[in-house]
């Protein structure tokens, strides 16, 4: 890469981290080719992105940035995980990871707080945005429906009533 290149990348790359939500860490030494390319296409299909880049790069990058803290973090092979959903990216690594031993999980950083690789864990256990929208609509639309079910209740049981008034009638 050349000066102008870099410049490009390092821009680039504060983009990256100026504008996400979350950042995960995690060293890759030892993963094949064909691994690399299997968490890249998981990392996608979740909405998150990796990139591997230089960690001197990486750390100018990061320079201003609300995940400046993960800077530490930037040392041997490192790669790096985003996403715009909190917990898309974490969710992704920590799978991997666990199918995976030679992804090892350093950290990350989320907003302006620190993550170490525990943190990183419990944020991949957390639902995702659109998991906790589907239960938020589930609450909203269960006392409607509960409503619905009262008010045709009375009805029914006063049906009931006169159909056994008949029944007894008619024996």
């Amino acid at each position: 890469m050349d000066r102008a290149e870099k410049k490009e990348f390092v821009a680039e790359l504060n983009g990256v981290f100026s504008k996400t939500s979350v950042v995960v860490v995690a060293h890759y030494s030892g993963l094949t080719v064909a691994q690399m390319q299997n968490l890249r296409k998981q990392m996608r299909e979740a909405g998150a992105s990796v990139q591997v880049a230089k960690n001197r790069l990486a750390k100018i990058a990061l320079e201003g940035t609300d995940v400046a803290s993960i800077g530490p973090l930037m040392k041997g092979p490192t790669l790096i995980a985003y996403s715009d959903d909190p917990v898309a990216a974490p969710k992704v690594a920590v799978a991997f990871a666990k199918d995976h031993d030679k992804l090892v999980i350093l950290g990350g950083a989320m907003g302006k707080t620190a993550l170490n690789a525990e943190g990183v864990k419990s944020l991949a256990t957390m639902p995702s945005l659109d998991e906790l929208r589907a239960k938020l609509l589930g609450l909203l639309n269960a006392p409607a429906t509960k409503i619905a079910q009262l008010s045709t209740a009375p009805a029914a049981k006063l049906a009931r009533v006169f159909k056994a008034y008949a029944d007894r009638d008619a024996a």
